[in-house]
């Protein structure tokens, strides 16, 4: 029996939810992406394929820590309140809504940002 790394593992329940979760013009996506050096966020919209808003750890100048996670949730919500966008669908990236994904959608809905 073969065993299934745990980044397989998370591409499966990506593609799970990605399948439920799309953004439009109206309500985009707010992707999170974590690495072991870094966090990147991403606010999309998938009717047309673009990136409206994105920022990350090296932006907010912060660590790689839940509290450089929650700078940088407050960063993209004042970029998306500047594009006039004001609800957004989060989207964890099959990720646990825990530590730093979860301080992301914290520091974005403290930002102004509706989910």
């Amino acid at each position: 029996m073969t065993k299934i790394s745990r980044n397989k593992l998370r591409v499966q329940r990506t593609k799970r939810i990605r399948a439920k979760i799309s953004g439009t013009a109206e309500i985009p996506r707010l992707s999170v992406f974590r690495s072991l050096k870094g966090l990147q966020v991403q606010v999309i919209n998938d009717a047309k394929g673009t990136t409206l808003v994105s920022a990350g750890l090296n932006e907010a100048k912060g660590k790689n820590t839940v509290e450089g996670a929650k700078k940088v949730g407050e960063l993209v919500a004042k970029k998306c309140l500047e594009k006039k966008i004001t609800q957004v669908a989060f989207d964890r990236s099959g990720y646990k809504y825990h530590g730093k994904v979860k301080a992301v959608a914290d520091g974005a809905r403290e930002g102004g940002l509706k989910f």
